[in-house]
């Protein structure tokens, strides 16, 4: 009866240790979980911090200054290292900061380069003296004439138009007419939103 009586206290005793052992072993697995989701979450933040700072630009388009090639709202990705290796070239779009606002960000497309002269008569756009007219294939609708004017681009900087240039705050209307190489931020590669489309061959 003793030997009964001893084995039954044994078993009590085993059964409480494989009680007790599972919700400990609960706790820590629950632990181990939010501690791993904690640490995925907190390398995508960052991830996304070093993204976003160092390698594109997300931008949301506020104006139809840039129609039809880029339309209000719509969402696009510009790429911080296009001119790491190389300078921005005339007719690129590109997304920089605003010289009468550094704040805000702006998206034009390239037209005057370093040391060029810029001149727009008639509505169409003349560089360096041509007798052509720059390409304007891409314009919305066609550039109603204002007073003839030259614009002479600084070095290290850059002359910009929108697309719709019949309504687009740009160079021709801003009080520092002249982008700086350095508040270029990226190139426009491509469209996302609403749909997916390339920029880099407009």
């Amino acid at each position: 009866m003793n030997n009964d009586k001893d084995t039954g206290n044994d078993s009590s005793k085993n059964i409480e240790k494989h009680d007790g052992e599972p919700k400990e072993s609960r706790k820590e697995l629950v632990m181990a979980e939010v501690i791993d989701w904690a640490k995925t979450i907190i390398f995508a933040v960052i991830l996304a911090w070093f993204i976003t700072t160092f390698i594109i630009v997300n931008a949301k388009i506020p104006t139809s200054s840039m129609e039809n090639t880029v339309m209000k709202d719509d969402r696009l990705i510009a790429f911080r290292l296009s001119y790491l290796f190389k300078d921005p070239e005339r007719f690129d779009i590109v997304v920089f900061k605003f010289p009468d606002n550094e704040k805000q960000y702006f998206i034009k497309r390239i037209i005057g380069l370093p040391g060029e002269k810029v001149e727009i008569r008639d509505g169409k756009v003349y560089i360096n003296d041509s007798d052509e007219p720059l390409d304007d294939s891409f314009i919305a609708e066609p550039m109603i004439p204002e007073e003839d004017i030259v614009y002479n681009v600084p070095e290290d900087s850059y002359f910009m138009l929108g697309d719709n240039r019949n309504n687009s705050a740009d160079s021709r209307r801003w009080n520092n007419k002249f982008v700086k190489r350095n508040k270029i931020l990226g190139k426009a590669i491509f469209k996302y939103f609403p749909g997916i489309e390339l920029l880099t061959d407009k």
